[in-house]
């Protein structure tokens, strides 16, 4: 009988000893990936640092300008240029080759439908194949 137990307790420190390491291992290989993590996440933060950087580099406002200035040939805008809007002259209307065209054939005034005719109590004209 004291041999059983002492098997039972043999078998039961082994089996605790394993449970004990495997947790161990576990959080060692956790602890790894933790710091592995961490080392990602500080590489991406120095890149977003970078990126940022470089953006505020790119949108100085010294060097838009001197872009601008070598890229387009605007003049500096100047107080006499700015007026009200009612100083403005009015834009004449836009009417192209086929909108012309249509004016002069008469074209462009509003067709009478049957619906505009009943409405204004005029009768619709015979058609031309009267069938007797």
């Amino acid at each position: 009988m004291v041999r059983i137990l002492n098997l039972i307790a043999i078998a039961a420190l082994i089996g605790s000893a394993i449970y004990a390491y495997s947790i161990k291992y576990k959080t060692i290989f956790h602890a790894e990936e933790i710091a592995e993590l961490k080392n990602n996440i500080k590489k991406e933060q120095d890149e977003i640092g970078k990126l940022r950087a470089d953006w505020a580099h790119l949108t100085r406002p010294e060097r838009i300008q001197a872009l601008s200035e070598k890229l387009t040939d605007l003049q500096p805008l100047a107080l006499n240029q700015i007026v009200k809007a009612e100083a403005l002259p009015d834009k004449a209307p836009k009417v192209d080759s086929i909108g012309r065209k249509l004016d002069d054939l008469g074209l462009s005034e509003p067709t009478n439908t049957p619906a505009d005719s009943a409405a204004s109590g005029a009768t619709p004209s015979s058609s031309p194949r009267d069938t007797r």
